[in-house]
């Protein structure tokens, strides 16, 4: 860590120099096959449900696939089951839709079994490293699908592993960061019980998307540790609640969790967000002129290129996300949480899931040791999961 001061402080002046050192990719490389990498949370489901493609082989778009992920050493990515917050007020319509991006994930591992294997343990985890597969972690966005204390358990049984309570709006069960409304001021009442069934199931809760209210009250009830399984740092993007203040990040650090720091641009630096609009909104003006279908491959692979021709940002700037966070709390609360497949710009260097060592040769010349690499790939992340399996089984009643 001998540069890491000196390279936060040209961060704040906004002049850290971007790419890693050259001499150290090979070493990256090879750290990054050896070491477990987690990445808290990828779209795939969802991009599938716009443009249906085999990710077991080579695709066209997207971020991820088998043979990027293999380049990339990536063993466990979250799979995001993505609940859209306009499903709130369609009765059934958010279980049915989590139920249909569960199958699809069980679809992928059942297509190439010896490629990938659905996980619902850290056991898992390991062991399919251990025979060389990726393994296939489910976390839910949005908990609009838990409308009863049941329900927790039937995803549970289905392999969801954390709960991230609500996305884009509130919902029954806690405040969105990106609702105005604020109609708990932080978690209902039901919502605080879901919190104390999810301990008990051995259920992660992830305090990512929720107001500062409602992060703050998530950490302090729950018994294990939580994680923000795809935020960064809001000191790089003031009065913008989706990222975790100082505050927050202390507290989720008390409790043993860990903030998992999104690649996508609008998550690095308050400035990006007006730049990633603007691409997005030029790529949907484009599809709408020509009256081109974005779930159609003409429509996915013009997204695609205007997405990877376009980069916003650095992988230098999310290696800053990372200093801050080991300043602020220490090496052990930090990880990775792309959000590959689910946001449209991303900093140049960190395309897709075959970038990882790109970011990893930058820790390198930043002067990470191999120990503090080793947590932040993906040891900090399975040490919360392995927190929570240890807490459900100390509130599991004895026979």
């Amino acid at each position: 860590m001998q540069r890491t001061a000196l390279l936060l402080a040209a961060a704040v002046a906004g002049c850290v120099p971007s790419g890693p050192d050259q001499a150290h990719l090979e070493r990256a490389r090879e750290l990054s096959d050896r070491f477990i990498i987690v990445d808290g949370h990828i779209d795939v489901p969802h991009r599938m449900t716009q443009f249906e493609e085999d990710v077991t082989e080579a695709t066209l778009a997207g971020d991820f696939d088998w043979p990027r992920a293999v380049k990339g050493g990536l063993n466990a990515p979250f799979m995001s089951i993505y609940i859209p917050s306009e499903l709130q007020s369609v009765e059934g319509a958010a279980k049915a839709r989590a139920d249909l991006l569960i199958d699809m994930v069980e679809g992928i591992a059942a297509r190439a079994p010896y490629k990938f294997g659905v996980a619902n343990t850290t056991a898992d985890v390991r062991r399919h490293k251990a025979e060389g597969r990726i393994s296939l972690p489910m976390g839910m966005e949005n908990g609009a699908p838990i409308e009863t204390l049941t329900d927790a358990a039937h995803f549970y049984r289905r392999g969801i592993r954390y709960v991230g309570l609500v996305h884009a709006r509130d919902n029954h069960l806690s405040d969105s960061s990106y609702d105005t409304t604020r109609t708990w001021g932080g978690l209902s009442p039901f919502g605080k019980r879901v919190v104390d069934e999810l301990n008990r199931l051995g259920i992660i809760v992830d305090v990512s998307h929720l107001t500062d209210s409602a992060a703050a009250q998530v950490i302090r009830r729950s018994r294990a540790p939580v994680l923000a399984s795809h935020s960064s740092v809001r000191y790089f993007t003031p009065a913008w609640e989706r990222n975790m203040s100082d505050d927050l990040i202390r507290a989720l650090a008390a409790k043993g969790g860990v903030i998992m720091i999104s690649f996508g641009s609008t998550f690095l630096r308050g400035t990006y967000r007006k730049r990633s609009d603007l691409l997005s909104e030029r790529i949907e003006h484009h599809l709408a002129e020509d009256d081109i279908d974005l779930s159609s491959e003409r429509g996915a692979l013009y997204r695609e290129r205007e997405r990877k021709a376009n980069p916003i940002g650095t992988l230098g700037d999310v290696a800053d996300h990372i200093d801050y966070v080991v300043r602020l709390v220490g090496v052990d609360h930090v990880g990775l949480g792309s959000d590959f497949d689910g946001v449209t710009a991303l900093p140049r260097g960190l395309h897709d899931v075959s970038t990882y060592p790109t970011l990893v040769a930058e820790l390198l010349d930043r002067g990470y040791s191999d120990d503090d690499l080793e947590k932040i790939l993906g040891g900090n992340a399975l040490r919360v999961w392995e927190g929570v399996e240890r807490v459900a089984a100390e509130l599991r009643p004895v026979d």
